[in-house]
Formats: structure tokens, sequence, C-alpha cells
């Protein structure tokens, strides 16, 4: 009785502990504040907002941040797998990178026929990225070290072994920049439509979406990964593999990342040029969209296409509006800010209600008496 009890209270804080997601009160609240940044620094927010969109989706523009959107969603993802299971994976650059030279030195090394000329590279490329995060796994499950720490230390160099990798052996010779060689024709992911920019890369990362939205809440790993990350002992004492789960998600997400690059470098301009890949920051673009999804699979493409638009149309506020696209990436951390300040206040109301002046802490809560800890000697008939 007392082992079904504890896995009753064991299971009900794993409940409690799923928060709603704060996405749409961190938008609301970092909107106000860029208006009000906006109005103290004379720029009109009904001409700034309208210019941020159209620089995002007009103008044939829409087709540049879709560009952002395919690697922006996959980089999310690669935090967001290992993140169900309440770990961080913050190597995302440095898998990327090598997987992006795990494809590029395949295509151009091996000269293999249409199609899977585009599918050997690419499947190099998320082994790559899978096999650099699965380093970390065991730094974490045997020897304690927080992932969110090793996928960080491992990733700076693994970045520069990339850099080294594209400036010296797979550099193109004579051209003074470092840059691999273009990719042969037949390596070169097919565009859709007359877009240069938009190729298949697009309709894969949706379906590789799906996919994982499917994993997550239709079936038994899902399941198994979503108990981890509420609540780990909970999921020990149900029998799971923690451990092995904690290896097979950062494997996951950093095959993601691996794939990223290695889209990158299949797509215009079809080689892999030193410092392109990690300079947009999509690794971070991908976790701030996460977080502000609160985790949550589901929501996390439309938080990704919310910051993907907030990027790109910045350069269009910017031009159109003299606002600075810095201004974007001011917006962007107000919702974190805001995420976090939510998300802390939900889960430690106590201590937020003490700081509140006039706001007395609440009273202690009296623990109810254990089962047979009490007896009421009316009922039993025993006297006094």
């Amino acid at each position: 009785m007392r082992g079904a009890r504890e896995a009753r209270d064991l299971a009900g804080a794993a409940l409690r502990s799923a928060a709603r997601s704060p996405a749409l009160p961190a938008i609301a609240g970092a909107l106000v504040l860029t208006t009000i940044v906006m109005t103290l620094v004379g720029v009109d927010p009904a001409e700034a907002y309208p210019a941020l969109i159209r620089g995002a989706v007009a103008d044939g523009n829409l087709e540049y941040t879709i560009g952002a959107f395919v690697p922006t969603l996959g980089m999310a993802l690669a935090f967001a797998i290992p993140f169900r299971t309440g770990e961080f994976n913050l190597g995302g650059d440095g898998q990327m990178a090598l997987g992006a030279v795990a494809a590029a030195a395949l295509a151009l090394a091996l000269p293999l026929p249409p199609g899977i000329a585009v599918v050997v590279p690419l499947a190099a490329a998320a082994l790559t990225g899978a096999l650099v995060a699965g380093v970390s796994a065991p730094l974490h499950t045997r020897l304690g070290i927080p992932a969110i720490v090793t996928t960080l230390l491992l990733s700076t160099p693994a970045v520069a072994l990339a850099s080294y990798l594209v400036r010296f052996p797979l550099a193109e010779p004579n051209t003074g920049i470092a840059e691999t060689p273009v990719l042969p024709a037949a390596a070169h992911l097919p565009s859709i439509g007359d877009s240069g920019y938009v190729t298949v890369a697009l309709p894969l990362i949706l379906v590789l979406t799906l996919a994982w939205l499917y994993a997550d809440t239709g079936t038994v790993l899902g399941y198994e990964i979503r108990a981890t990350g509420a609540n780990r002992e909970f999921a020990r004492y149900g029998g799971i593999d923690v451990d092995r789960l904690a290896i097979a998600t950062l494997a996951g997400g950093g095959a993601f990342a691996g794939l990223v690059g290695g889209l990158i470098v299949l797509s215009p301009p079809y080689r892999l040029v030193d410092g392109a890949l990690t300079s947009p920051g999509y690794t971070f673009t991908g976790v701030a969209a996460v977080l502000l999804a609160a985790g949550r699979p589901i929501g996390v493409p439309f938080t990704v296409a919310l910051l993907t638009i907030l990027q790109v149309g910045g350069q269009g506020m910017e031009r159109d509006a003299g606002v600075p696209s810095q201004l974007t990436q001011v917006i962007q951390g107000l919702i974190i800010v805001i995420v976090a300040v939510t998300a802390t206040m939900r889960h430690r109301p106590g201590r937020w209600r003490r700081l509140l002046p006039g706001r007395p802490a609440a009273p202690p809560v009296e623990a109810p008496d254990p089962p047979g800890g009490h007896v009421d000697t009316t009922r039993s008939g025993v006297s006094g």
C-alpha cells in the first residue's frame, strides 16, 4: 500500500509540474515593452511593425524567410528532443558544423548518381551529428557531468575542427576564401518552383517534425521520454531506463543538428563556407523557440516561425522605417526573460508572494495524518 501511495504521489507531482505554455503572455508583454521603447526614442510603431512584416513575407522576401525557417526549425528539434527528457543540448553549433563537413567531404570525394548523391551525404551528416552529441551522453550518465556543460564545451572544439578542415584539407585552392569547391550538381538539393532558396529541405524538415510529434504523443517511447522529463525518479520507479533514454535523445538531437548542416551545404551556394553556418545564430534561436513553446512539441514550429519572421523582417524594418535591426534581438530577449520570470513565479509562488509588499506569505499547510496514525476512540469503542 505504501509503495502504491508513493507512486501516486510521484505521478501527481509529475502532472502538476506540466505548466501551460507562457508564449502568448510573453509575446504580448515583449511587444508592449518594445512599443514603449520605440515611442521613447521617437520611432513610430505604426510604421515600424508593418515594415517588419513586409521585410519578412512581402516584396519577394518570403523565400528568404523560408530559407531561414528550415535550419532554425531543425536546430529547435535538436534541442527539443533531449529537452523532453530533461537534458539540455547546447552543442548544436559543433554538431551542425561537423555534420556539414561530413556531407561536403562525402559529396566531393564520391561521385554518386542523382538521388543517392543527396541521400548519402545527408545520412553521413546526421550520423556525424549524432556521434558528436553522443560523446557527451556517457560523460553525463557515467561521470555525472551535466549535459548542458558537456555539450556546450564540446561544441567549441568541434566548430574549430570544422573550420580547420574547411580552411585546409577541403579548401578550394587559389581563392583566398575559406570555402570548399562547389559540390557536384548531383548533390544539389532540388529547388521548389522557381525559387533558388526554397528546396526540398522544407518538406523534409516538416515531415521529420510531424514524425517527431507522432513519436512523442503516440508511441511507448514518447511516453517514456515524457515521463522521464516530467519526473526522473518516477520514471525510474516505473522501470524506465533513464540513462538509455538520455543517450538516445541526445544522439537524436545531434542527428538533427548534423542533418541541418548537411541541408545547408547541399543548398545554395552549394558549398561550405567557413563560419556561414554558425554566424546566423540558428542554434540559439532554436533554443529560444523551444523555451518559448515551453518544450511542447506542437508549439515549436509556430514559435520558430515567429522568431524567424522577427530575424528576417528586422532587415526590412531597418531599411524602411530606420529602426535598427538589432531591435528584433531585443524583442527576442524580452520574450525569453518574460518566459523565465513567468515560469519561476509559477513554480515558486510562495517565494514571490513573500517578496511582494503587503502580501503576507501563505500560512503553512499541516500535513494530514498518515493512514493508521490516528485512531478515533469514539468510534472504535476504545476508552481513554
